[in-house]
């Protein structure tokens, strides 16, 4: 295959540069700004793609950001590569305060007392409390635990998974609408004029370079009869 990597990259390779790419994510970004800004598309339905591709990772479907934002992106007739490249909002730097963000709107929109200590924060007045990580091992433990039950006379137990989806992803996902909606309009109204400068300046440099090759040389017209 012509774009077949040379060098395979172990898999301990793929996970460290999935959290910190080779270059720094100030490479990453301008990588991906510089691939959004050469679609060959309108500005409105490349900032459609990219208004997509951020409310897409305010979402608690992890893995399934790609897919979630093209079908946001089909039904706003938005760019569907824009969309995949946005969801690179959400990244291992951004993952924790739009978790946060998220779980706190989620908490208040369904009038529930948010507890700090699903976080981490002020855990050592409750150790034994379940935090965040422990809530997903747990989830994690019943769905493994379960498959095997299906099999074996082992019980099948849902706790954990239970208290995880009342207590992370529901609230997750409720309250990842408003955030997630405020910043893909944010994005979708920077996008537009920006989009839009630079694919002017663009044209105007190769209209430039084409006239100056289609032009004829003053010598021919000098010698002209």
């Amino acid at each position: 295959m012509v774009f077949k990597r040379r060098d395979r990259r172990p898999i301990w390779r793929i996970v460290v540069d999935a959290i910190y790419p080779r270059g720094g994510w100030s490479r990453a970004f301008e990588y991906v700004k510089h691939r959004v800004r050469r679609l060959p598309d309108t500005p409105e339905k490349i900032s459609r793609g990219i208004a997509a591709g951020v409310f897409a990772a305010f979402t608690p479907f992890y893995g399934f950001h790609f897919l979630m934002a093209a079908l946001i992106a089909r039904l706003m007739r938005g760019n569907m590569l824009a969309a995949l490249l946005a969801t690179f909002f959400g990244n291992p730097l951004t993952y924790i305060p739009i978790g946060v963000a998220a779980l706190g709107t989620g908490y208040w929109l369904l009038g529930i007392p948010f507890d700090p200590a699903l976080l981490g924060i002020g855990r050592d007045a409750n150790p034994g409390y379940c935090a965040l990580g422990c809530r997903f091992g747990n989830a994690f433990s019943d769905i493994g635990h379960n498959f095997v039950a299906v099999f074996t006379p082992a019980k099948a137990d849902w706790r954990g998974l239970t208290e995880f989806y009342w207590d992370v992803f529901y609230p997750y996902m409720i309250g990842g609408i408003i955030p997630g909606a405020i910043c893909a309009g944010v994005s979708y109204y920077l996008s537009v004029p920006l989009i839009t400068a630079y694919q002017n300046r663009r044209r105007k440099a190769l209209q430039n370079k084409l006239d100056q090759l289609t032009k004829k040389p003053v010598s021919e017209e000098i010698n002209k009869p």
